[in-house]
């Protein structure tokens, strides 16, 4: 398929990426929403079968790429967080009348439904690991290891720490620490990624007398990011609502066992009991107990990682995503 792809944030200039061994070229509109929707239009009048906005937001331009374009097929992409509420008017309108709506859970489906979307019109995706995630080899020598990375047995979290996200857990993973460290005096809480609520964070961890067990790293290139999974002992991230999830499917392809939110999208990714645990979001009790049967059997908790990876090996590898996302253009192109 010949396509043509444009940023709205990116410099002007041609820039180029390589996705799953293809390369692509794009331009941006350097932050302007007028020559963004402007550079759109006119491309679908020229040439444009179909159109695929990436996130809700970008709805309406692809609406008005439609009104320039009457045979245009409009496809846009919703992730979770962004239609758990009522969208704005307009957006709301760009998404019901879109041909399809793909969303990359059932969960977000149900919210997607909720915007006053038919369900027909929506098709569930899952998204699948990042090729490059994918493509590094697993078992990484410990050299490979981001410097701060902690000695001890390693409980694994991946994420924005925002104010305004703070529905991921992060900080239910901070106070059920104190009941794990009097059997596990070892035990240390990494956390990847970075935001404006770091330092809430860091006085939380000091007020539950943990903050020498609690780091922060953030910055990391993919080798260091897949080291730390590799060296990690579990993975785990008690989120009220994940849109879908990718860093348990990033967690499970390097066979760790996973603990997630009992919520969202987790558990069509998380089968509790099986590659890892539901939990109750907010519930600190739960979540230690779910750590410390993990931490208690070893082999058990490896055998949940093995049987993360298979199901990662069957179900979300990119090579997967692409074929039904191929499948899906081709039927609107042929619409």
């Amino acid at each position: 398929m010949d396509c043509r792809l444009l940023s709205l944030n990116d410099t002007r200039e041609l820039h180029r990426t390589s996705v799953g061994g293809k390369e692509f070229v794009f331009t941006g509109c350097e932050r302007s929403k007028a020559r963004f929707t402007a550079t759109a239009v006119r491309a679908a009048s020229r040439h444009g079968k179909v159109v695929l906005a990436g996130h809700p937001n970008l709805g309406p331009v692809a609406q008005a790429m439609r009104i320039a374009a009457r045979r245009l097929r409009t496809i846009i992409c919703t992730h979770g967080v962004e239609v758990w509420e009522p969208l704005p008017a307009v957006r709301r309108l760009a998404l019901r009348w879109a041909n399809v709506v793909l969303a990359p859970s059932q969960d977000t489906a149900n919210h997607v439904v909720l915007q006053h979307v038919r369900r027909e019109r929506i098709r569930v995706l899952p998204w699948a690991l990042d090729p490059e995630l994918e493509a590094l080899p697993a078992n990484a020598p410990e050299g490979k290891r981001p410097h701060g990375y902690p000695e001890g047995r390693v409980i694994l979290t991946v994420g924005r720490w925002q104010a305004n996200e703070r529905y991921k857990g992060m900080d239910t993973l901070i106070t059920a620490l104190p009941r794990l460290l009097t059997r596990w005096p070892e035990l240390q809480l990494l956390a990847v990624g970075d935001g404006d609520d770091r330092a809430w964070l860091e006085d939380l961890a000091e007020k539950n007398g943990v903050n020498r067990h609690v780091h922060f790293l953030s910055g990391l290139r993919f080798p260091e990011l897949a080291a730390c999974y590799d060296a990690c002992e579990m993975f785990a991230l008690p989120s009220r609502g994940e849109g879908f999830g990718l860093v348990y499917l990033e967690a499970m392809a390097h066979s760790k066992p996973v603990i997630g939110g009992a919520h969202g999208g987790a558990p069509e990714v998380i089968e509790d009991g099986v590659t890892g645990y539901l939990v109750p979001h907010g519930d600190a009790a739960q979540l230690a107990t779910s750590i410390e049967t993990l931490l208690s059997d070893p082999a058990m908790a490896q055998k949940m990682g093995g049987r993360g990876r298979q199901r990662v090996e069957r179900e979300f590898r990119f090579s997967v995503f692409a074929k039904s996302l191929k499948r899906i253009l081709r039927e609107q192109c042929e619409s």
